[in-house]
This record gives structure tokens, C-alpha cells and sequence, in this order.
């Protein structure tokens, strides 16, 4: 029982990992009450599903004859699975891509006992009696035949993964990106309070002047601002789209405190001279952030793929970026709406 070819192991990889994207996005599909393609790829796939069957086989094997051994064994090993596969995808992307916070005697959302219970349930289930007509087909597929499929389908779960994978780790530059362009988009606002509250005398400049004086010195801002920029050019185009309407609600703050400033410009003779320089520079830097956080529509596949995965995964969940994720989603959203 249970002795196959690596061939053979890979494959039942790719079976299991099948079958649980078509359990786990029919469930979260009835949950949504509208189609989901779950998971982490974008492919009919659920790697943690394909681990999850082959962890149970090799944990329930030297126990076969015992089901209550069986079940231990499936508790613990699922168990030690999807802890360490959750602790390991948050460390690399700084979300969960499912959560458990809300279940009764859960241990940091990432494994609970509920679901701990049910995968013992499942092993059992799943090594005696689902796996032995499964084994059955496996064996009676000619070799030759198992080999070019299991090929077939190692390149293309590869590539999926690796765009996957890419498309993960953009994401979680984006969460970096929104974080710290709220924050500085905060500074601003409190610089501005500031300004518009100085009280100085007369200006001969009028707003115009402004203007000009804004957009002439934009190519010469701080290192600061510039940096900034950089960092949103490095995360790559159209990525920027999942920012919302909370970073919308800073934007129209600070446009409305820069109206103010060039309403005091106008009425201040001495105003000019002081923070001239402050407020074209506070104004670049408003423009980039405002530029890079700008929506985009979906025009390519990696944007199409970006906006499929944050559909796929409505549990997604990050303490550090709780607020920015949500924005992302919301962003998702609404995208998906307008194109259908």
C-alpha cells in the first residue's frame, strides 16, 4: 500500500492539489455567492492541498492498521503543515492567505482546532477508503502515458507558481509603498496646518507665481521625494492600482490644504519670501505620491493576474497592513464590477 514511483508521487501531487482547488473554491464560492478561483495561483491548483495528500499517505502508512493512529498522525502532520506553510508565506509576503483569528483555541490565526480535528477526520477518510480507487487508476496508467502528462503539467504548474510567486512579492511591495506614502502624506498635512496658521504680512507675488515656481523647480527636489519615487518605479507599473479611497481621503485633504496655502500667498507680502522654497518642495513630492498612487486600468496580464489573485483569496488577512489591504481589495473589487 502506498509504494509508487517518484513519477507516480508527483503526479498524485498534482491530483490532490486539483482536487482541493475545486473543493476549496466551490466552498468559498457558495461562502461569496459568486464564482471564486481560490488559492494561490491563478491555475487549478492548491499546492497546500497536493502536500496536504501526500503528507497524509507517508504520516498514516506505518499505521495503517491502527485508525486511531491514523487519525493522530493526520491531526499532527496537517497540523505541522499548514502552521509552518502560513508562518512561511506571511515571513516572505507579509499576509495570510487564510485565517483563523476568529476560530475557537486558534494559535496566532494560522492553525486551529477545528480545522486541526478535520484533518485527522480527512486522513482517515482519505487513506482508506478515496486513496484506493485512486491507486487503482494510478497503476493502471500506462507509464509512458503518466510521464509525458506529469511533465505537461510540471511546466506549466511551474510557470504558474513562479508568476505567482512574483505577483506575491508585489503585492507586499505595494502594502510597503502605501504604508509609507501614507505617512508621508501625514508630514505633509502637519506641515501644512502649520503654515496656513502662520500669520505673516503682505505679499506683492501673486498665486501665479506659485505656479510657475512650483513647476519649474519639480526636476530639483529633495532626495527624500526622489527616493520615493524610485521605490514606486521599482514595484512596476499599474501596481499602485489597489490604492483607495482612504489614501483618496489624505490626497483631498492635502489638495485642499495647498489651496489654502496659495489663498494666504495671495494675501501675504512676506509669505513668499519664507516658504516659498518649503511649499514647492512639500508640492513635488505631492505629485509623486499622487502620480504613483494615481489607479490604473487593467491593460496586461500581470494586472489582470494581480487583481484575479486578491479576488481569489477574500480571506487574506495582515496585521502590519490591515488598512492598506483592505484598500486593495476594495480596489479589486470595483475593478471587477466595471469590467464585467
Amino acid at each position: 500500500m502506498f509504494n509508487y514511483l517518484p513519477l507516480q508521487w508527483l503526479f498524485l501531487f498534482y491530483a490532490y492539489s486539483f482536487f482541493g482547488w475545486c473543493f476549496e473554491s466551490t466552498y468559498v464560492s457558495i461562502l461569496q455567492k459568486h464564482p471564486v478561483n481560490r488559492g494561490f495561483m491563478r491555475g487549478p491548483f492548491l499546492p497546500l492541498y497536493g502536500s496536504g495528500g501526500i503528507m497524509m499517505l507517508i504520516v498514516s502508512k506505518p499505521f495503517y492498521n491502527n485508525i486511531v493512529l491514523v487519525y493522530l498522525a493526520g491531526c499532527i502532520g496537517a497540523t505541522v503543515l499548514e502552521y509552518v506553510t502560513g508562518v512561511t508565506m506571511e515571513s516572505l509576503f507579509k499576509v495570510r492567505y487564510w485565517d483563523y483569528s476568529d476560530k475557537f483555541l486558534n494559535y496566532k490565526g494560522h492553525i486551529c482546532l477545528e480545522s486541526t480535528l478535520f484533518w485527522g477526520v480527512l486522513t482517515v477518510v482519505f487513506t482508506h477508503f478515496l486513496q484506493i480507487p485512486v491507486e487503482h487508476a494510478l497503476l493502471s496508467i500506462p507509464y509512458n502515458v503518466l510521464s509525458v502528462v506529469t511533465m505537461i503539467l510540471t511546466v506549466y504548474i511551474s510557470c504558474d507558481f513562479m508568476v505567482a510567486f512574483k505577483i506575491a512579492l508585489d503585492l507586499r511591495d505595494v502594502l510597503i509603498y502605501m504604508e509609507k506614502a501614507k505617512g508621508e502624506m501625514q508630514r505633509m498635512q502637519k506641515r501644512l496646518d502649520v503654515i496656513i496658521a502662520f500669520k505673516g504680512e503682505e505679499v506683492k507675488e501673486g498665486i501665479e507665481d506659485v505656479k510657475d515656481g512650483i513647476m519649474s523647480t519639480v526636476d530639483g527636489i529633495s532626495e527624500k521625494a526622489a527616493d520615493l519615487g524610485d521605490m514606486a518605479l521599482n514595484i512596476g507599473s499599474g501596481i499602485t492600482g489597489g490604492i483607495s479611497e482612504r489614501l483618496d481621503a489624505l490626497s483631498d485633504a492635502l489638495e485642499g490644504s495647498f489651496a489654502k496655502v496659495k489663498d494666504k500667498v495671495a494675501a501675504s507680502t512676506d509669505y513668499m519670501d519664507n516658504f516659498r522654497d518649503e511649499i514647492t518642495e512639500l508640492y513635488a513630492k505631492y505629485r509623486i505620491i499622487k502620480e504613483r498612487m494615481t489607479p490604473k486600468p487593467i491593460k496586461n496580464f500581470y494586472d489582470w493576474y494581480r487583481n484575479r489573485t486578491i479576488l481569489g483569496n477574500p480571506t487574506m488577512a495582515s496585521e502590519m497592513f490591515k488598512s492598506s489591504l483592505d484598500e486593495m481589495k476594495e480596489r479589486a473589487q470595483r475593478l471587477s464590477k466595471r469590467n464585467k
